[in-house]
């Protein structure tokens, strides 16, 4: 592939609510510029993006992939992006490092939360939209009626630039109603025919809509509309292409990407109302160890500054690092700066992705995209440039893993294999995270929901080699007492020789810190000085383990009020004992209690769930406590929840808001069991052990 200069490269982010044929749409437009000789079909695994092993087996996107192409003297960087919510983290990567968004919508089903969310997010990162209506082939698909969601949902940013010709129940052609011209599909051309009579109805209100959008792009314009005087073509496309690459216009065309009819409109929409990298904005950094604001031009002879927005991890080849060049150019054989490291990397070959295909050049100038192998500290979101002139760019704003399940072998010894494939995976998905327990002694594994979990543990499998299982992981419940008692503690041990004699009194009560707080009130030298170290450290080895449950002890205070010793059996193994003998009878006396973490939880649905959302966090024992209302619809509900009532929450909520909620939760405190569940938690223990 040839080296394209600025302005006539577009890349462009393919976003879409699962299943609405964002891949076959790359697919179809692959196949359009001659780099397919055929179609491939998601249903057959055999599409140039779904190349995965877990995407062919489940016929779903689950990462983003690239697809460049070369489409009338422009270069089209098209980024396909995953659908479902599990894999949202792909979508945060792909629009990162576009220009543009093309958001597919199904004319079957119409607007979907994921088109919601798609917008979304192209609107977060201000980039111009073009919606496509796909599967205009399909029995019960319509246009209209998927145009009234798009304008009642998005408003009259909403401008259609084409309607449908239909025979029968065929999709057979559209009207370009920009250029009011008819246009048939005959076979792999597209030919020229008269705007139906019948359609005049259809086509009226559609045309008057791209007017108004096209007046409302400029005063002159405006002042022409009302006037009743015409625009000349060269308005319209003008007004256009500046209303799109300011965000007040988002055209709407139609299609079939299985049949390959209408793409290649799309095609001619984005090089002409896209904008290239060159007409976006400067890109703005920070310098290294200070706050100093840095702009980067988008030109090949600024200072080098690449942002690596993926990561694939493949047991084989090793890492692959996909990036986008800002300003400047990275060439092979270079050394660059990691300014968020502070490590220098060493360049070896750079390619051009396209799926998995790897094709090498010599370079990636300013505005274009690439991948690089075997870089040792560079991770996603890190920036590469020039160490003169270092910067550090924004990263990608990733959402946070909010399902977490304990991960156990199926085979013994595993362990390692399994810490060394989930680094590697954490590395190419930076919405993993895991955590060793300390409490639980469990291995925890967070992802974004129970499909994104359920690849995970293939993946394991298939690339690493090792089998484990998911289990709903153990609540670390803490113990501690409620009252004062002063017990006694006796460790007297005679077998022939020296025995072992130890003895204290201790007064245990609620402490105010978590941790042990430890006194003596020692007269008389009843307890020796250099014993009374070894009665602490018995004391501290014993709080490991509660009484009720076997949990760790909290917030306890013990004072070391007196004892005996005896001069010869006496040693501090003996005191170590005896006071844990105290500590036990002491815990018993002293009203032992439960104790469970509670969530700190800040829920975001939107306002018509709020019933529904508050009814279920009291279901769970939460307390609301505080609404806020959001933008655009949206509450904000904040309530305090046990953690034990919250592990499968992130399902849950997905599925009580249609996949329109989303949460963070963060620990906040530890708090009494109420009787009845502790009840039931040290019976699970007793039958656990």
């Amino acid at each position: 592939m040839k080296q394209y200069p600025i302005s006539k490269i577009r890349n462009v982010c393919l976003m879409a609510h699962g299943g609405a044929g964002k891949t076959s749409l790359t697919e179809a437009m692959l196949y359009n510029t001659g780099v397919l000789d055929r179609l491939g079909k998601v249903t057959e695994g055999n599409t140039v993006t779904d190349y995965d092993a877990e995407e062919t087996k489940r016929k779903v996107s689950i990462n983003t992939a690239l697809a460049p192409c070369e489409w009338n003297g422009n270069k089209l960087n098209i980024i396909d992006t995953p659908g479902y919510f599990d894999f949202v983290g792909g979508v945060m990567e792909g629009v990162r490092v576009a220009d543009a968004a093309v958001i597919v919508v199904s004319g079957k089903s119409g607007v979907s939360v994921g088109t919601e969310k798609a917008w979304q997010y192209a609107e977060q990162r201000k980039l111009p939209k073009i919606v496509f209506v796909n599967k205009m082939d399909e029995e019960n698909a319509n246009f209209y009626t998927t145009l009234d969601q798009l304008r009642e949902k998005f408003g009259k940013t909403v401008a259609p630039f084409q309607v449908p010709i239909r025979e029968g129940e065929h999709f057979v052609g559209f009207v370009n109603v920009v250029d009011m011209k008819a246009r048939k599909f005959d076979g792999k051309k597209i030919v020229d025919i008269p705007i139906p009579d019948s359609m005049e109805d259809n086509i009226a209100p559609v045309r008057e809509m791209i007017l108004e959008s096209v007046a409302e792009t400029s005063e002159a314009l405006m002042e022409k509309y009302f006037e009743g005087e015409g625009f000349t073509t060269d308005e319209i496309h003008h007004a256009l292409r500046d209303g799109v690459k300011e965000g007040s216009i988002v055209p709407v065309l139609c299609g079939s990407a299985v049949l390959n009819t209408g793409v290649q409109v799309l095609m001619d929409a984005i090089a002409e109302y896209f904008p290239s990298p060159d007409e976006t904005s400067n890109a703005v950094g920070t310098k290294p160890q200070t706050e100093e604001a840095i702009e980067r031009k988008p030109d090949a002879k600024e200072p080098l500054a690449a942002i690596v927005f993926k990561t694939v991890a493949d047991p084989y080849v090793g890492k692959l690092s996909l990036f986008k060049v800002i300003s400047g150019t990275l060439s092979k054989d270079s050394v660059v700066y990691n300014s968020n490291k502070d490590k220098k990397e060493k360049i070896g070959h750079i390619y051009i992705l396209r799926g998995k295909k790897q094709i090498e050049v010599d370079r990636i100038e300013a505005g274009d995209i690439g991948a690089i192998t075997k870089l040792a500290n560079t991770n996603t979101g890190d920036t590469l440039c020039d160490a003169d002139n270092p910067v550090i760019l924004e990263g990608i704003d990733l959402p946070k893993p909010v399902l977490a399940m304990a991960i156990v072998p199926k085979a013994k010894g595993d362990e390692e294999k399994i810490g060394s494939g989930l680094h590697r995976l954490v590395e190419e998905d930076p919405t993993i995270s895991i955590e060793q327990n300390s409490e639980t002694h469990q291995q925890l594994i967070y992802g974004i929901g129970e499909q994104h979990l359920d690849i995970i543990v293939s993946k394991l499998q298939n690339k690493f080699g090792v089998s484990v299982d998911l289990i709903t992981p153990k609540v670390p419940y803490r113990e501690t007492i409620r009252k004062k008692v002063k017990v006694e503690g006796k460790h007297k041990k005679q077998s022939g020789g020296h025995g072992q004699y130890g003895h204290v009194w201790i007064e245990f009560e609620p402490g105010e810190i978590e941790d042990l707080t430890f006194e003596e009130k020692i007269f008389g030298g009843s307890v020796p000085k250099n014993y009374i170290p070894a009665v602490e450290k018995g004391l501290r080895e014993s709080m490991e383990k509660g009484v009720l449950a076997g949990c760790p002890v909290v917030n306890l205070k013990a004072t070391l009020l007196d004892g005996s010793y005896h001069p010869v059996d006496s040693s501090e193994m003996a005191f170590k004992v005896a006071a844990s003998v105290a500590y036990k009878k002491g815990l018993e006396q002293a009203g032992a209690v439960l104790l469970e973490p509670v969530m700190h939880m800040e829920v975001l649905i939107p306002d018509d769930y709020m019933g529904d959302i508050i009814g279920d966090l009291n279901k769970r024992r939460g307390r609301v406590i505080g609404m806020n209302p959001q933008e655009g619809g949206q509450q904000q509900v904040v309530a305090e929840v046990p953690m034990a009532e919250i592990f499968k929450y992130a399902t849950d909520l997905r599925s009580m808001t249609q996949g329109r909620g989303s949460f963070t939760g963060k620990f906040e405190r530890y708090e009494e069991v109420p009787a009845n569940i502790s009840e039931k938690v040290i019976a699970d223990v007793k039958n656990e052990e």
